[in-house]
């Protein structure tokens, strides 16, 4: 039910309607010039009682606030509102919008969403970069009760707790610098400002990745398990564990991409779920890549395969070599195997085995492997699917190229000629 603001002038520039249990605010911001459709701002206020409908005024007040800040000169709007217009032109893949939009929801825009971007500096962004590393909340130090509903409720029940301080992690506060970054840049693209301060201000170091794989024999127990509890799931946790696969790219595999003749398999995409909803995209580096199988690794996939069409034979379907490799768990042939039931199940696995672990650590231990038996590193980079021609695998498996290194040299060591020793009366 739409409820229009009373003010006569606001009267046709926004609406409060409400959508369940909250409250959406809707104002009027003119014609789009590229797709000639109005255009409006929307945001959602929780709750229906007289408190949250207070609410919503105040956000109503606040939109319209930003629209005439869009009609004056540009360099007054507001970063909220540059986030905005920067979401909707840039092509960003859905899954890594999501998690944008909440960055964006509960950090930047509460921070400095109000600002105008002409006023932002590296100052202020660095301040609060800081801010964010002492207490995630950004927190004025006292004590108080977080609650968990901003409407009338009884802590006790709501089990509202004392706050304390949690930094945010080095990496959340870079991926929240990219955001602002990037909103800045098409700012300055588009002459809002004339420079970015994002570019000059210091964002926390990038911690040093530490990789962990399972030792060879954690690794035989999680395979030898997996085997134990079903052949479709022991093939695909080995198959992980030879080629070095990511999770999505794994459950995106399709038969017509195997190769069991030539033993070559061809990574062309990976598998994600938003919302409960997956899709097929392209791998992580959006680049195809050819994957030799060892003689073990292709008698394991022809059996799998034959598994699999008589399961199409039984439920009477005609095969077709486009089905994925890894079908859903509940046997939907149609649909893969969702990449968090495998993390799911490989970590439950794990635990009861009483092995800390991973899927992803599995992809440490194909290239620590590969690299700790002396396998140069650009073959390595390239069965992972790493981009830089292995500058990512150098910066990730450092410790492991070291070792390889040494490991190189003695060897080189151990084949030089052999220099004949002199005999004290000869040195003297």
């Amino acid at each position: 039910m739409s409820q229009p603001t009373t003010s006569g002038d606001n009267r046709k520039r926004g609406s409060v309607r409400q959508r369940g249990n909250s409250l959406q605010v809707r104002v009027y911001s003119g014609i789009d010039p590229v797709t000639g459709k109005p255009s409006y701002l929307t945001e959602t206020v929780k709750g229906a009682d007289k408190a949250a409908k207070k609410r919503a005024e105040r956000v109503m007040t606040k939109l319209q606030a930003q629209v005439d800040q869009q009609r004056s000169p540009s360099t007054s709007v507001t970063l909220g509102y540059a986030i905005d217009e920067w979401l909707r032109t840039a092509d960003i893949e859905p899954t890594t919008r999501h998690g944008y939009e909440g960055y964006i929801k509960r950090t930047i825009r509460p921070a400095l969403g109000d600002v105008p971007i002409n006023k932002l500096s590296a100052r202020t962004l660095e301040t609060l970069y800081g801010a964010l590393r002492r207490c995630r909340v950004r927190c004025v130090g006292k004590p108080f009760i977080e609650h968990k509903t901003e409407d009338e409720h009884d802590c006790e029940k709501a089990k509202c707790k004392p706050h304390k301080c949690t930094p945010m992690a080095a990496s959340s506060v870079r991926q929240i610098h990219s955001i602002i970054s990037g909103a800045l840049n098409a700012a300055e693209r588009w002459d809002w400002i004339t420079s970015n301060p994002a570019k000059v201000a210091q964002r926390p170091r990038q911690t040093p990745p530490q990789p962990d794989p399972p030792s060879p024999a954690q690794a035989a127990r999680l395979v030898e398990k997996a085997f134990e509890l079903d052949d479709a799931w022991g093939t695909l946790v080995w198959l992980v564990m030879t080629t070095g696969m990511r999770r999505g790219e794994v459950c995106a595999l399709r038969w017509s991409r195997v190769d069991l003749d030539e033993g070559i398999m061809e990574v062309r995409s990976s598998y994600t779920t938003l919302r409960k909803i997956g899709r097929e995209k392209d791998t992580k580096t959006h680049q195809m890549r050819r994957i030799a199988l060892d003689t073990e690794t292709i008698v394991l996939l022809r059996e799998h395969k034959k598994r699999c069409q008589d399961l199409y034979e039984t439920l009477d379907v005609p095969w077709n070599e486009e089905s994925y490799v890894f079908v859903g768990t509940r046997g939907e042939l149609t649909k893969p195997y969702p990449p968090d039931a495998v993390s799911n199940r490989y970590k439950k696995m794990a635990t009861r085995l009483g092995i800390k672990t991973h899927i992803h650590a599995l992809r440490h231990y194909s290239a620590t492997e590969l690299l700790t038996a002396g396998v140069d590193l650009r073959t390595v980079a390239g069965r992972l699917g790493h981009g830089g021609g292995g500058a990512t695998t150098l910066r990730v498996y450092a410790a492991w190229v070291a070792a390889a290194d040494r490991k190189a040299a003695e060897i080189l060591g151990s084949r030089m000629p052999k220099r004949a020793k002199l005999d004290d009366d000869e040195m003297q």
